[in-house]
């Protein structure tokens, strides 16, 4: 969203970063059962090992896990989210080395105590490569799973979500054991196991954790909502940000947008790093890549995805016209998403920071996204692609990319041997892995420095 300035800051320029999606079957409702694989694969742990795998060959920063505690019943979803990620990334974490691991969990259907162990015994387990997305969930499948009559309203979940934050990162900084090969001390006392004892709204604990630091202090913590509590809790707590952007100038505004939230919270600008999510399809040619769009699309041709994206435009947006001329251009305020909605605005708040900056058709907007569920799509040949995601980069206007590709593993197998080569060759990808942790890759600060530094405030 744009935040009144014409010219935005760029952000200081590191190596490119780059994570993989590898939820289910891949990105596609048709990869579930797609010919010449095993239909069932998205239930076979070996599968997402696979993945990772294969990730790491091209030293991908990490792997994506989103998660759905409840079953996707709908017909035209293909099934996923099966795993507990953090199970599943502890399975993962002690057969695959160097890769880093981005796992969805509930700040609404979770307690502080027992999520941050999980995720500190993970970290731990995985030499500091871990990354929490915190999420304030609004799903009322899931909210049936947990013993909740009603779903809070987004200003009390993301109230309740900051408080939750705040208590987990106590948690994780509260038992530090003594360094060296031998204790010279107690193993805890006052001064290395703390109590927090946190009285709040929505949660009372005690702590400490028994659960000691972790390698890199406690995992990285990313967010991705784009409302504007979502922002506000982004500038507070998060140090990555996951995003559905499909245009260079809206990432450059939504980047000072979440620098300014940050600052308006105490932290230096450029404390968040921008990871917009991007569908990937290849093809030795751009006219067979494009016809892999069309094919795992679900779409006949473009017509069916324009009717598709106007039917979802309606739903979601009440300002949406019944009848629009698909070559003129669109109106920002069709796209005003509601504040009040229990939907997610990610989406609406991409289309509309697109419309309003580059004045696209409907067209135009669906040879930029097709049927990529709100990410930006990138079609073409390897040097395409690659071209593609350093554009945005070498621009100033994100740190990298969460990259979900249409069939696990074909695609993300074809991406590292193809484009991840020309992204090295272009001296913008390492070759091999720079840092042990995820903090120390994406140039993070350690928490317990700025911990230490608060106390002595």
């Amino acid at each position: 969203m744009s935040t009144g300035t014409d010219t935005p800051a760029r952000r200081p320029q590191r190596r490119l970063t780059l994570a993989a999606s590898i939820v289910g079957a891949g990105a596609s409702r048709k990869a579930w059962n797609w010919p010449g694989t095993t239909w069932n694969r998205f239930a076979d742990w070996e599968h997402y090992r696979r993945s990772a795998e294969i990730a790491r060959s091209g030293t991908l920063d990490a792997v994506f896990v989103s998660d759905h505690p409840a079953l996707q019943r709908t017909a035209d979803n293909g099934p996923s989210h099966l795993f507990d990620p953090i199970v599943l990334f502890s399975a993962i974490a002690g057969a695959i080395p160097d890769i880093g691991f981005v796992l969805t969990a509930s700040t609404s259907y979770n307690s502080p105590y027992n999520l941050a162990r999980r995720l500190a015994s993970l970290d731990s387990i995985a030499g500091g490569r871990v990354i929490f997305n915190a999420v304030a969930n609004f799903n009322p499948d899931i909210a049936a799973n947990f013993l909740a009559d009603e779903l809070l309203d987004r200003e009390d979940r993301y109230r309740k979500a900051d408080e939750f934050l705040r208590v987990v990162k106590e948690l994780w900084l509260s038992w530090d054991t003594p360094e060296g090969p031998e204790p010279t001390g107690p193993l805890w006392d006052e001064t290395t196991a703390r109590t927090i004892d946190h009285h709040g709204e929505f949660f009372d604990v005690r702590g400490p954790l028994n659960v000691p630091v972790g390698p890199q202090g406690h995992p990285v913590i990313s967010q991705a909502g784009a409302s504007a509590q979502g922002i506000d809790f982004a500038g507070k707590h998060a140090e990555i940000v996951y995003a559905a952007l499909l245009g260079k100038q809206a990432a450059l505004d939504y980047a000072a947008t979440l620098d300014a939230a940050a600052r308006r919270h105490g932290r230096p600008a450029d404390s968040i790093r921008l990871f917009p999510g991007v569908n990937v399809y290849l093809g030795d040619t751009r006219e067979e890549a494009l016809r892999r769009h069309e094919v795992f699309s679900g779409a006949g041709s473009e017509d069916d995805l324009i009717a598709r994206f106007l039917e979802q435009q309606r739903v979601l947006n009440p300002a949406f016209p019944r009848s629009v001329d698909v070559d003129r251009p669109l109106k920002a305020e069709w796209f005003e998403p509601q504040e009040d909605q229990t939907r997610p605005v990610g989406f609406s708040r991409a289309v509309q920071d697109l419309v309003r900056t580059e004045e696209p058709t409907t067209r135009q907007i669906i040879r930029l996204v097709g049927g990529a569920g709100g990410h930006r799509l990138v079609i073409g040949t390897p040097k395409e692609v690659a071209d593609a995601l350093i554009d945005w980069w070498a621009a100033g206007a994100v740190s990298g990319y969460n990259a979900h590709f249409p069939l696990l593993h074909d695609d993300l197998e074809r991406f590292v041997q193809q484009v991840v080569p020309i992204l090295r060759a272009e001296s913008v990808f390492p070759t091999e892995y720079d840092s042990p942790t995820i903090r120390g890759r994406f140039g993070l600060p350690d928490p317990r420095t700025a911990h230490s530094t608060q106390e002595n405030r």
